[in-house]
């Protein structure tokens, strides 16, 4: 067991080596651009909305409530879609015996993963740094936000690749589908203050829980009447479970294509 377990281990390895290669380049600026973008992409919301004289919904730091949104929501948005094509990419690789499918999908969710962990250790810390947003207030909390957006959006991105290999234009209805998740999700307003017949529907948005949970660990006194954290664990997990069960199934298909 060890022995396969070390095998295992040095699999994910070399292949989250190769999906960093083929993702960023062999030039520095790569990584360092995919690091830019996400929070480049911030810094034109904080501008346009500062412009127009918006006030933060909630708090005094206008960049900081939308990057709790904006980035939890890009992060989970990165794995739901960039998994989407890993049976593509790594048909090569599978004919290694030693490769597995599973071991590329978990290889390219961790590179996200710890892409955006760098993403959102930066851009807080560069807001920290400048005061315009003090540090979080319930640091654990994070860390558990953090990796519920890591499950479900690894269990969607795995559900996503299963459907594109039975349906190849499964991206397109994919990408239809997901459109209103920034309006939708809470990004920009705060979802406790909306009528009672909206919030029936949108605390179904599991993404909307997401950033909820995000937002409470990082304000003092972000009192959310809307995050359940219970379900936001039980849809994930559930997700993951379809999702794997389904990349199974599927296997001896997509090996006959």
């Amino acid at each position: 067991m060890r022995s396969l377990l070390t095998l295992q281990l040095r699999v994910i390895g070399a292949l989250v080596l190769r999906e960093t290669r083929a993702t960023f380049g062999t030039s520095q600026l790569g990584y360092l651009w995919a690091i830019v973008t996400p929070a480049l992409g911030v810094a034109v919301f904080v501008l346009v909305f500062g412009a127009a004289g918006r006030r933060p919904p909630f708090g005094s730091s206008l960049a900081l409530f939308f990057a709790t949104g904006l980035l939890t929501l890009e992060f989970y948005k990165k794995l739901s879609t960039s998994l989407m094509t890993t049976f593509n990419a790594n048909k090569a690789l599978l004919t290694y015996p030693c490769i597995k499918e599973t071991d590329t999908l978990f290889s390219r969710s961790l590179l996200i993963s710890a892409t955006y962990l760098v993403i959102m250790l930066v851009f807080y810390g560069t807001l920290v740094l400048f005061q315009k947003a003090s540090p979080p207030h319930h640091p654990d909390q994070l860390i558990v936000a953090f990796f519920m957006i890591c499950l479900l959006g690894t269990g969607v991105g795995i559900v996503n690749a299963v459907m594109l290999s039975i349906w190849e234009s499964w991206s397109y209805v994919e990408s239809i589908l997901t459109r209103p998740l920034i309006i939708i999700s809470g990004v920009f307003y705060i979802p406790s203050s909306l009528p009672p017949a909206a919030l029936n529907v949108l605390q179904w948005n599991p993404v909307l829980h997401l950033i909820e949970w995000f937002r409470t660990g990082y304000y003092s006194n972000y009192n959310s009447t809307v995050l359940n954290k219970e379900y936001l664990f039980l849809f994930a997990l559930l997700i993951l479970l379809i999702g794997l069960i389904g990349e199974r199934l599927t296997r001896k298909r997509r090996a006959g294509q």
